[in-house]
C-alpha cells in the first residue's frame, strides 16, 4: 500500500479523528476540505507534522481536486454537507456537494489508480425502518434531501466498484458522537445542542418525551471501522457501523445533568435508530469498544469546545425547524 492517504472532509469532526489516527500509524496524509463546516482548530494540534498537508478545495470542483489523488493508496471520502434543515432549504447545494462531489472523488480515484476507497455513508437512508436492529438489507426510505443525497453518493461509489473494479467499502454510520463534533450555526446533532446549553446554564431541549433512542457510536470506534475497512480485501459492500444497542435521550440528559424543557416531536424522525452490526463484526472483526457512559464522560472533559456553539431555546428551535415541519408533515 502506498503510504500516501487522501482524506476528503479531513478538517471535520470524524475526518479530523481519522487524520489523527493515520498520522499515528505513520501514513502521509493529504486533506481536502472547503472549510464550510469543518473547523481549522480540529487539526491545529497536528499541523507540525511533516506528513500532513491540508488543502482548501471543494470536491465539487473536479479539476481542482484531481492533482491531489496522484500516488494515493487509500481515499477516505467524508466530505459532505450534513444536517436536515439546510438540506430542505438548499437541496441543490446538497446535491452538488454530496452527489456531484462524490462522483468527482470516485472518478479521480479511478483515474489515479488508488487501491481502496472508503465512503462515509449515512444510516439516515433507512428513514423510519420496519425492523430493529436494522440490517443493511432494509428498505431505503430517505425522508429529506440530506439522506437522499448521501444515499445517491453511496450508490455512485458502489457502482464504480462494480463497473470499474475500484475497491470500495461503504460504511453506514449511526449517530456518531465525540470530541470535536460539529458546532455550526445549524440546529442539528443533540450533543452539540445539549453541551452548549449546559455551558450556558440553560435547560436541555428534549424532543417529545425523551424516550426515543439513538444508536450513539463513539468516534474512535468509527475510525477503527474505517481503518479495518481500508486494510481489508472487501469491495462493493455496505457495512453498518453502530454501538450495538440504542440509548434513550433521557439517559443522555441524566448523564450530562441538568434541567429539561420539552419540545414537539419532529416529522420524519424515527423513534429508534439501532444498527444490526453482525455483518461488520463477521467480515472485519470490528466491535464497538467505548460504552455510552464512558463516551459521555469524555465529552464532558472536552465541554469547552462547545463554548462558542449556538445556544438553542424552544423559540429559536421552533423558528429554525418551521420549514422542516412544513415539508415533512
Amino acid at each position: 500500500m502506498r503510504s500516501k492517504v487522501l482524506v476528503t472532509g479531513g478538517v471535520g469532526f470524524i475526518g479530523s479523528h481519522l487524520v489523527e489516527r493515520l498520522l499515528k500509524e505513520n501514513y502521509s496524509v493529504v486533506v481536502l476540505d472547503n472549510f464550510s463546516t469543518g473547523r481549522a482548530q480540529n487539526l491545529s494540534h497536528l499541523l507540525n507534522s511533516s506528513r500532513l498537508k491540508v488543502h482548501k478545495v471543494d470536491v465539487s470542483d473536479a479539476q481542482a481536486i484531481r492533482p491531489f489523488f496522484s500516488d494515493a493508496g487509500w481515499v477516505f471520502h467524508l466530505a459532505a454537507l450534513a444536517d436536515i434543515i439546510p438540506s430542505i432549504q438548499r437541496p441543490l447545494e446538497y446535491y452538488r456537494a454530496n452527489v456531484d462531489g462524490t462522483m468527482n472523488v470516485v472518478e479521480c480515484a479511478r483515474q489515479a489508480g488508488v487501491k481502496r476507497l472508503i465512503y462515509a455513508a449515512s444510516s439516515s437512508c433507512y428513514g423510519i425502518p420496519d425492523a430493529y436492529p436494522t440490517p443493511e438489507t432494509a428498505p431505503i426510505r430517505p425522508q429529506y434531501p440530506y439522506a437522499l443525497t448521501k444515499y445517491l453518493g453511496e450508490q455512485i461509489a458502489l457502482h464504480w466498484a462494480q463497473v470499474y473494479s475500484l475497491p470500495t467499502v461503504s460504511l453506514r454510520l449511526f449517530n456518531v458522537y465525540g470530541p470535536r463534533s460539529r458546532t455550526s450555526g445549524t440546529y442539528g446533532a443533540v450533543f452539540g445542542v445539549f453541551l452548549a446549553q449546559k455551558l450556558a446554564g440553560k435547560p436541555f431541549t428534549v424532543v417529545g418525551d425523551g424516550t426515543q433512542t439513538r444508536d450513539f457510536t463513539f468516534v474512535t470506534d468509527v475510525v477503527e471501522a474505517f481503518m479495518l475497512a481500508a486494510t481489508s480485501d472487501l469491495s462493493g459492500i455496505i457495512l453498518n457501523v453502530g454501538s450495538g444497542g440504542p440509548t434513550s435521550v433521557n439517559r443522555l440528559v441524566e448523564l450530562i445533568g441538568g434541567s429539561v424543557v420539552y419540545i414537539p416531536k419532529r416529522p420524519g424522525e424515527p423513534d429508534c435508530t439501532f444498527a444490526e452490526i453482525g455483518r461488520i463484526q463477521r467480515l472485519l472483526r470490528w466491535s464497538p469498544r467505548v460504552s455510552f457512559e464512558e463516551g459521555v464522560r469524555i465529552m464532558l472533559d472536552y465541554i469547552d469546545y462547545w463554548r462558542e456553539a449556538p445556544i438553542w431555546t424552544p423559540d429559536t428551535i421552533a423558528e429554525a425547524t418551521r420549514e422542516w415541519f412544513g415539508f415533512l408533515k
